[in-house]
C-alpha cells in the first residue's frame, strides 16, 4: 500500500487564495492608526465640492469645469466613517483615472499627490474614479477605490 503525503505543497495551495485574497482586497478599507477610509472628499477652493461614502458606493456632487480651461487645484482627502481625514503612511498615493481622456483629464503637479487639475478638453460627460493606492508610485495596488463621479465639460 502506497502512502500519501500531505506536505508542504498542500498547505501552501491551500493558503494561497486566502493570502491573495488578503492583500487584494479593494472593496473594503485600509486601515491606519487604527481608523480606517470609508470615504473620499473633494475640496475645491475651500469648500467640499463632491464627497464618497463607502458604505452605499455613492457620490454626492460631481466635478465641473468649462471647455478649455482647468480648475483651480483640487485637495483629495481620504476619510473615516465620521468624515475625518485620516492620515496616511507616506508608501500611500493617489491614482485618478478619467474614462475619457478626450473629454476631460486630470493631472496632479506631482505624481501620486492628493489634489490635482481638472481639465476641461471638450465639451461632454465621462467619469473619474479615485483610487487609494500602496507602493511605489505607478507600480503600487489599490487599498481603496471609488466609484465613478460624474464630471461635466461646460461650454462657456
Amino acid at each position: 500500500m502506497k502512502k500519501v503525503r500531505f506536505g508542504g505543497r498542500l498547505f501552501a495551495a491551500l493558503l494561497l487564495p486566502f493570502v491573495v485574497v488578503a492583500c487584494s482586497d479593494t472593496t473594503g478599507l485600509e486601515e491606519n492608526h487604527g481608523e480606517e477610509i470609508e470615504g473620499v472628499q473633494i475640496w475645491l477652493s475651500g469648500a467640499m465640492i463632491a464627497s464618497y461614502d463607502g458604505d452605499t458606493g455613492s457620490w454626492t456632487g460631481e466635478l465641473e469645469v468649462h471647455a478649455g480651461e482647468e480648475t483651480a487645484h483640487m485637495d483629495i482627502r481620504m476619510v473615516d466613517h465620521d468624515g475625518v481625514q485620516v492620515e496616511l503612511e507616506s508608501d500611500h498615493y493617489l491614482e485618478v483615472d478619467v474614462e475619457d481622456e478626450s473629454i476631460a483629464e486630470f493631472e496632479q503637479d506631482t505624481p501620486g499627490e492628493f489634489g490635482g487639475h481638472l481639465h476641461g478638453v471638450a465639451v461632454g460627460e465621462t467619469d473619474v474614479v479615485f483610487k487609494l493606492m500602496h507602493g511605489a508610485v505607478g507600480s503600487g495596488h489599490a487599498d481603496f477605490i471609488t466609484a465613478a463621479v460624474h464630471a461635466h465639460v461646460e461650454d462657456h
